[in-house]
């Protein structure tokens, strides 16, 4: 077993939890999640980010506008919405529990 397989696997698991998480705190335009998102070591690539960010769209959780830029064609911005904010307080806390029980099994 290899274990950038496994490593894959556990970020895949949280991509959603980490975009919320950027949208909360600004909108944002792809790219600049893309970014992020490789700052934190967490590779992504567009052909990954989009289906997730339609996804967490057609969920309510996020919704986009379109804004006009200087480098070329509009962009789209995304941003949380209410539903959105208050789905990421309750992965906030299910994340926690996930650290307690793992640092508990570790111990």
């Amino acid at each position: 077993m290899k274990i950038e397989n496994t490593k894959a696997q556990m970020r895949k698991g949280v991509l959603e939890y980490c975009i919320l998480s950027i949208l909360s705190q600004s909108d944002a335009y792809a790219s600049d999640i893309i970014k992020e998102l490789k700052a934190a070591k967490m590779i992504v690539v567009e052909g990954t980010l989009y289906p997730l960010l339609t996804r967490l769209k057609n969920a309510g959780l996020l919704s986009y506008r379109w804004e006009e830029s200087t480098q070329g064609p509009p962009r789209k911005y995304y941003t949380s919405t209410e539903v959105g904010n208050d789905f990421l307080k309750e992965l906030d806390h299910s994340w926690q529990e996930l650290v307690d029980a793992v640092t508990t099994i570790k111990k």
